[in-house]
């Protein structure tokens, strides 16, 4: 068991060795296993193909395999020894491609790719030459062999190099446009923060000195001997709302100073001051109290029972109460009004409904801003605010919010508000890597942008998508002359061969019309003169040449029926002192 964990443990070690400083996923290490077998077995089957027998096959396809298994991890050695070993190995002819597109992109020193393709370069010219070894067609074969070793490596690597290295571009781009946008949000941030310190400052200055005076004024008279007990119940009711009052600015100077509420004293106030000061739904109940200690008449209903409602929808709940109460005193005196806690199976309900005005109200003063304020307060929440007139001359106020689970973190739930209609509330995110978590409002203060830092994140996210197809159409453009380049070497190949081919042929009745001790000048005028790269590999083969001649090697025309035969029919003219002394046919392993 312990064995099997040490072999386990040091399989790992050296595979994650093999992915180099990139941390391999299991699909990436499984697609690097298939194609080291697919480049063993490619590998393979070109050896046995072309004739390779015995061991060979099984020997090239091992080592294709561990050089596309360490092509990452050394790419430049790889190349190296892919391409010296290339010419006189046929089945390393797809492996060739592969290490050269690998390479691009593994490489990251300019000139060490640079320095990695002319070694390679110059070492599959030398074993290509030292193979099929011929002065006479030396300089057609390193034509021929550039050719395609540029088609093959040099240009997968580069195409590979330059969609490596634009990548990393966008990537840094990406990342600038990020940095840039977090920083700007934090300015923002900033600014309004200063300007919040500054709006508290002043409330607390002026409007904390006029809630004290109003307290201290309202404690005087409710202890003035000559009011009834009527007046000093009401004077009562305004010292308390000007206690709650006190609190609740306090509490709003915090959230404005530091984005925290000011934490309630319970022994600070007058009786009750606490409980009305804390904003949620168990504050509701004293509203409605302190609306009948006023004179007015006010009735609370609670249905259902639910799950708790978070702080801030809760908070909301709140400040529509208190709002349509507020509007209710104002622009209805004297109708009674009803206000309805529900709660419902998928959201809490809040309806706050006055009958018509007993009495015209008189002049009012009214900011105009406390319906919009509740609309956007629920809407921050994922809820809704519907206000309107009913029959008969009244007026509702109603709030749809949603359930939470009793933190401070707003549900992931989707919203009962349609996206469509709350677009600045919406959360924006910034472009990202794929290792980073999504940020928007909710869980990021720097990701609450205005209209305009939207704006401009969806801008780059359009130039991010256009530099995109743009980068597609410019990679599949430079994989199209690829495959144009490579396709014009290997017709130029092909077309160079063929006629290499013809000038290296004859047919056996030509050869049988040939008599020995005929001129040379006549004989060499009536065959090809054998100067292709086709017959590098046939001379100085076959029985021994007679001592001080020249002899022409010329291949047959006749096709095998046996492609598998393994030996080639030519034809050799021996020429000396300007005549031909010998013709002979035999047949050359391949």
């Amino acid at each position: 068991m312990e064995a099997a964990t040490e072999f386990r443990g040091a399989a790992v070690a050296a595979w994650r060795w093999l992915a180099g400083p990139e941390r391999w996923t299991r699909r990436r290490t499984a697609g690097e296993a298939v194609l080291a077998l697919l480049m063993a077995v490619l590998a393979a089957g070109t050896e046995e193909i072309i004739g390779g027998d015995g061991w060979r096959p099984a020997a090239v396809a091992a080592s294709a395999m561990v050089l596309s298994l360490l092509r990452r991890r050394f790419p430049a050695t790889v190349l190296v020894v892919t391409g010296a070993l290339a010419p006189v190995l046929p089945g390393y002819v797809v492996l060739l491609m592969l290490v050269g597109w690998s390479a691009g992109r593994h490489i990251s020193d300019a000139g060490r790719a640079l320095a990695a393709l002319a070694g390679a370069y110059v070492l599959y010219m030398a074993t290509t030459l030292l193979d099929a070894w011929d002065w006479q067609g030396a300089l057609r074969l390193a034509f021929v062999s550039t050719i395609y070793f540029l088609a093959t490596t040099v240009v997968p690597g580069l195409a590979r190099r330059y969609w490596a290295q634009r990548r990393t571009l966008l990537h840094a781009l990406q990342d600038r446009n990020r940095r840039l946008l977090r920083e700007r949000s934090m300015v923002a941030l900033q600014a309004r923060l200063r300007e919040r310190q500054r709006i508290a400052q002043d409330m607390h200055d002026s409007l904390g000195h006029q809630l004290a005076l109003i307290s201290v004024h309202t404690g005087a008279l409710e202890v003035d001997p000559e009011l009834t007990d009527r007046q000093r119940e009401v004077v009562g009711v305004l010292r308390n709302a000007s206690v709650t009052a006190m609190h609740e600015l306090r509490e709003v100077v915090g959230i404005l100073r530091d984005g925290t509420e000011a934490p309630v004293d319970a022994g600070t106030g007058g009786a009750g001051a606490p409980d009305e000061s804390r904003r949620g739904t168990a504050g509701i109940e004293a509203l409605v109290e302190a609306g009948r200690a006023a004179g007015n008449t006010v009735a609370l209903k609670r249905t259902g029972d639910g799950p708790p409602l978070m702080a801030a929808a809760g908070h909301a709940a709140y400040r529509i109460v208190q709002e349509a109460l507020t509007n209710a005193y104002k622009h209805a005196p004297g109708a009674a009004i009803e206000v309805e806690l529900r709660y419902e199976p998928d959201a809490f309900v809040v309806e706050v409904v006055n009958a018509a005005p007993a009495r015209p109200a008189g002049e009012v003063i009214s900011g105009g801003q406390g319906l919009t304020g509740l609309h956007e307060r629920a809407r921050l929440v994922g809820g809704m605010v519907h206000a309107g007139p009913v029959d008969g001359g009244g007026f509702r106020v109603a709030g749809v919010l949603p359930y939470g689970g009793g933190g401070e973190s707003l549900p992931q739930a989707a919203p009962l508000v349609d996206a469509a209609d709350d677009f600045r509330q919406q959360s924006t995110t910034l472009p990202r890597s794929h290792s980073e978590p999504v940020m928007d409002w909710r869980s990021d203060p720097w990701a609450d942008l205005s209209r305009t830092e939207r704006e401009l994140t969806m801008a780059l996210r359009e130039n991010r998508t256009r530099s995109r197809g743009s980068g597609v159409a410019l990679g599949c453009g430079i994989a199209a002359a690829a495959v144009v380049l490579l396709v014009l070497a290997v017709g130029f190949g092909a077309f160079f061969l063929v006629r290499a081919v013809g000038n290296s042929m004859i047919d056996p009745a030509e050869y049988d019309a040939i008599s020995v001790g005929a001129s040379e000048q006549e004989v060499r005028d009536r065959l090809p003169s054998g100067d292709s790269v086709a017959m590098s590999g046939l001379r100085g083969k076959g029985p021994k040449e007679p001592e001080g001649s020249r002899c022409l090697v010329l291949m047959s025309s006749d096709v095998p029926e046996d492609i598998t035969v393994e030996t080639e029919p030519v034809f050799r003219f021996c020429f000396k002192d300007g005549k031909l002394i010998e013709k002979k046919a035999y047949d050359v392993r391949r």
